[in-house]
């Protein structure tokens, strides 16, 4: 009979075959999703679509981890995206425009997803049934709001010189209105809602709707505009496109299932499902449908708001909008 010699070098390969084969086997460590942080609010309605697309893990979906990082201020929510510490963000685009007068070149804006006219208007006291009762009174506004106490003034053949404008913060509006501090206000919803119960006896002037911005545009005076990391997007086009993909499920996942997109989002706004659903159904929501041409139509708009922006001392200069758009990386859903 033959016989063989393993040898030390033999066995040690035997022994440590044997030990591997009784080691559980497990797969390596998923490289970690890229973080790109969400700048938005849980007061404003028009984030809707982005929460939802949160909430149901249709950033997951596109291996991104997307968390919400409250900014309640549209001017601190580019200032975030420009210092880096979130990828991008739903806001006004009147900040928006401010940052591009300034020469701001950290973002690009893509798409439009909330709008709402007729959902911020103007309301005065009792006694007060027209803008004309108003001249030489004080009127309050903010923000977008003053571009749509600008268009009613406007239609009265009136203009800001004519009244006693008082730039008041949105919160500050109703207790101001109901003490008589100030005669009118204009707001958006649903503080607007406040105005009215802080001068129960008092008379709505006018919403955005009103507005000659609505009769061209069929928007908002100055509605929300998504912006984007400039970095990001040319250094990481495929988790840009999973941005975008991502909000216009979320966009069209509220239009097709509101109640259950109101049941997704009402924790974070606390407030009732059924509230929540109430507000959804005064809003318009825009997806992957015609996004091409509603984006075009937007684009205009924040040109004539930017004019009127810089015709109004509000910016040096009125900047060429369309220098900041990119849609290349949203998808053709």
């Amino acid at each position: 009979m033959m016989r063989t010699s393993t040898g030390i070098f033999g066995w040690a390969a035997v022994i440590g075959a044997i030990l591997v084969s009784q080691v559980p086997w497990s797969p390596a460590a998923a490289d970690p999703m890229p973080k790109l942080d969400f700048a938005g609010s849980v007061t404003w309605l028009g984030q809707v679509p982005i929460l939802v697309a949160v909430e149901k893990g249709f950033f997951k979906d596109e291996g991104l981890d997307v968390n919400v990082q409250v900014i309640l201020s549209s001017s601190d929510r580019i200032r975030a995206l420009t210092a880096g510490s979130v990828a991008f963000s739903n806001l006004g685009r009147s900040a928006v425009i401010s940052e591009m007068a300034r020469g701001n070149n950290s973002f690009f804006y893509f798409a439009n997803v909330d709008d709402s006219p007729g959902s911020e208007g103007c309301w005065a006291r009792a006694g007060f049934q027209s803008f004309p009762d108003l001249k030489g009174k004080k009127v309050a506004a903010n923000t977008s709001a003053e571009v749509t106490m600008d268009g009613l003034l406007q239609n009265s053949g009136m203009s800001v010189r004519d009244v006693q404008f008082v730039n008041l913060s949105p919160n500050e509006m109703a207790l101001a209105l109901g003490r008589g501090d100030v005669d009118a206000a204009c707001v958006w919803q649903p503080l607007l809602d406040n105005l009215k119960k802080a001068a129960p006896d008092g008379k709505l002037l006018g919403t955005d709707a009103d507005t000659e911005t609505y009769k061209r545009f069929g928007t908002m005076s100055s509605p929300d505009i998504l912006i984007i990391s400039r970095k990001l997007v040319e250094e990481h086009p495929d988790q840009a496109r999973g941005l975008a993909a991502a909000i216009m499920r979320g966009a069209d996942y509220v239009n097709q299932n509101p109640e259950a997109a109101a049941a997704a989002v009402a924790p974070l706004f606390r407030q009732p499902p059924d509230v929540v659903l109430a507000g959804i159904k005064n809003f318009k929501y825009y997806g992957s449908k015609g996004w091409r041409e509603h984006m075009n139509k937007h684009t205009e708009q924040m040109q004539f708001l930017s004019l009127w922006l810089h015709r109004n001392k509000k910016i040096e200069s009125a900047p060429e909008v369309k220098q900041w758009e990119n849609t290349s990386f949203v998808p053709e859903l």
